[in-house]
């Protein structure tokens, strides 16, 4: 391994502070507005304004750090990511994408080096939705998208949000006032682990995201006929999880072999299952994501279609419930193009991956152009859990492309 600057050690080194942040002893969950949560947003502000930036927090509880351009009216390059968890979580989803963009302002600031424009690292302060189970709280916020129904969603302990919100010192009534004006931002730009194994298995330490993938999900439940397991011929049975089996086998051939086409069946359940009895329920789910909306919509056309053939022929009835569609949201090519420039100019090769996961970009890209940096990550790509890993060098080479990225930016007019 290569000796890394002092930009990569700092990344892993704030990395690892950061995830003393946690509400469960031994593991990493760090949910919206817990203790926590806020122990978290003071130490991303303390290292902001070590690095030179001006810092905020907005009515979401989003932390913005502001390092200003050569003028105080310029207009802004947003980036950033977000800083809360899911539960027993890893260390750098999310947090790579502040903390690495912190210690790149860090450095320009002890460089005395500004540019045009000004530059926002954003904290986002939701994402994931474990809390309230909705997502991307802090992204919304900023691009003026927050729905105000879910501020009645109640968590666990039977708080709503907007009681959470309000007692962390967060008035939902100025939510509003956290949108960014689309005419003051250039773009944004993310930085996040691949959370996947393709730039692993290429020995490739970064890559550019051209789109992060639509999906569309359905909660399914098959019902067929119970029966003894012994005495009902097999000419004759309409067995539910045979049924939702061969779906997923369906699932799967329809999704192979096309680049960006994925399809899970993630849950299958056997209500009131015994050893001895045919099946008579099961209930199951789909989620379909490609990076084109086209080929996602063609593959669950055709699923939706083979799932009837199927329940038709084995005699089991289907009751299919959609509960989730998201379009895709490709990255500028402009902007692909200054990755892939900052990329070539450190003398790697060139990757181009679509994100099959969702990011804060998605809801941004309603008010901006987005581009996404993916880093790569070791165990397989394992992420959403503890033995999530990257590298040292890989925090610097990254750091690297992102400064080539914003030192040689041209906005696209």
């Amino acid at each position: 391994m290569n000796q890394a600057s002092n930009k990569g050690a700092t990344i892993m080194r704030w990395a690892d502070d950061l995830a003393g942040h946690s509400e469960a002893e031994g593991m990493l969950t760090r949910t919206y507005l817990t203790a926590a949560h806020s122990g978290a947003a003071e130490q991303l502000g303390q290292w902001m304004r070590e690095a030179g930036m001006n810092v905020r927090r907005d009515a979401a509880g989003n932390v913005i750090g502001r390092y200003e351009g050569h003028t105080a009216d310029a207009p802004v390059l947003l980036t950033g990511s977000h800083f809360d968890t899911v539960r027993d979580a890893g260390k750098y989803d999310g947090n790579l994408g502040i903390l690495l963009p912190i210690a790149c302002i860090a450095e320009w600031n002890r460089q005395g080096k500004r540019f045009p424009f000004a530059i926002e690292v954003i904290g986002f302060a939701e994402e994931e939705g474990v809390r309230f189970k909705a997502t991307l709280l802090g992204s919304r916020a900023c691009a003026g998208t927050f729905d105000s129904s879910v501020l009645d969603k109640v968590d666990d302990q039977g708080q709503t949000m907007r009681q959470v919100m309000h007692a962390a010192g967060f008035n939902p009534q100025e939510l509003p006032r956290a949108a960014y004006p689309r005419e003051q931002v250039l773009a944004f730009v993310e930085v996040h682990i691949e959370q996947g194994p393709v730039l692993l298995d290429e020995s490739l330490p970064v890559g550019v995201v051209t789109a992060i993938s639509g999906a569309t999900r359905f909660l399914v439940q098959a019902t067929g006929l119970a029966g003894h397991a012994g005495t009902v011929p097999m000419t004759l049975r309409r067995d539910a999880a045979m049924t939702a089996a061969e779906i997923g086998l369906t699932i799967e051939k329809r999704c192979s072999g096309i680049p960006g086409l994925v399809g899970t069946v993630g849950q299958l359940e056997v209500p009131n299952g015994a050893a001895n009895v045919v099946p008579g329920k099961a209930v199951f789910t789909i989620d379909i994501r490609a990076e084109t909306d086209d080929v996602r919509e063609a593959a669950v056309n055709d699923v939706l279609q083979a799932m009837q053939e199927i329940s038709a022929r084995r005699g089991v009835s289907l009751n299919i419930n959609k509960t989730h569609e998201a379009r895709s949201v490709p990255c500028a090519g402009w902007l692909q193009q200054q990755f892939a420039d900052a990329i070539t100019t450190s003398g790697i090769p060139l990757r181009y991956l679509p994100s099959g996961a969702g990011h804060d970009a998605m809801a941004i890209a309603a008010i901006a152009d987005v581009a996404m940096l993916f880093v790569r990550c070791g165990n397989g790509g394992i992420s959403h859990h503890p033995d999530e890993i990257m590298t040292i060098d890989d925090a610097e080479t990254a750091a690297e492309v992102f400064s080539r990225f914003v030192e040689h930016f041209r906005p696209q007019h």
